[in-house]
């Protein structure tokens, strides 16, 4: 069975870089279709794998499955001779920001894996939360009538799923990660499981991170009803890498 989706650059466009999207806590691939499209659309090669298991018992172990399949995401990618599309970027949401960040703060990040820009969204705050009825955990993650209505049809999602904790010590390695390349790091305001705090000392904590705080999203800040302009952020942020950083546009004068 295959173990990601794929959505591609128009066709006669050059692609511009590579995304590997890593969903959370209950999420499958089609929660990011949506996403998947919208960057797609904009001449980037967008590839969603699977939540990554992460088995509180062996953490070592699941962070090495999880940098495993990265790396065999990304090589697969490649096209014709010219290799994978640089820049990779990994971008994770919930348990999958979380996983990304903990493997990126190891010393055996197998080389394929290796990023190039990291997009961090919806990174938890630690201990349980207790969600309480589907009604209550869609109120959790989004305000969106189409994004409530994605993850209510799909019989993938596993509901309840915000119930279980992230792992202490995967949420303590991923807050206190050395992630070396460019990060940028996207909070709901409204979202009631981020701890924003640790958040603006992880963002202050790094080489080159950016933390954006979206107004009035909740915790699936990539699809709330904010989403045009989160896409927005997110191709802005893609568009820097390309010039070590420096913002295309900057505002000279305006009057809001």
């Amino acid at each position: 069975m295959t173990e990601y989706t794929d959505y591609h650059a128009p066709e006669g466009l050059r692609t511009r870089a590579t995304l590997l999207v890593v969903p959370g806590r209950g999420e499958t691939r089609a929660t990011y279709t949506r996403l998947g499209r919208r960057l797609a659309a904009d001449a980037y090669r967008v590839r969603v794998v699977d939540a990554p298991v992460l088995d509180e018992d062996d953490l070592t172990g699941s962070l090495t499955r999880f940098g495993a399949r990265l790396a065999a995401a990304a090589e697969d990618s490649a096209t014709g001779e010219d290799g994978v599309v640089r820049p990779l970027v990994l971008v994770g949401a919930d348990s999958g920001a979380v996983a990304v960040a903990a493997l990126l703060g190891r010393d055996d990040v197998p080389a394929a894996a290796q990023p190039d820009a990291v997009v961090l969204a919806g990174i938890p705050g630690g201990g349980a939360t207790a969600v309480g009825r589907w009604e209550d955990e869609l109120d959790v993650r989004t305000a969106c009538p189409a994004h409530r209505g994605t993850l209510t049809e799909d019989t993938g999602i596993r509901r309840g799923a915000l119930d279980d904790a992230v792992p202490e010590p995967l949420l303590s390695a991923a807050y206190g990660s050395h992630v070396g390349v460019p990060a940028l790091l996207l909070a709901g305001a409204a979202d009631p499981l981020a701890d924003r705090e640790a958040l603006v000392r992880t963002a202050h904590s790094l080489p080159r991170a950016r933390l954006s705080v979206v107004r009035g999203a909740h915790h699936d800040v990539l699809n709330d009803m904010q989403h045009r302009s989160v896409a927005a952020e997110v191709v802005t942020f893609l568009e820097t890498l390309r010039d070590e950083l420096e913002p295309v546009v900057t505002v000279e004068s305006s009057a809001w």
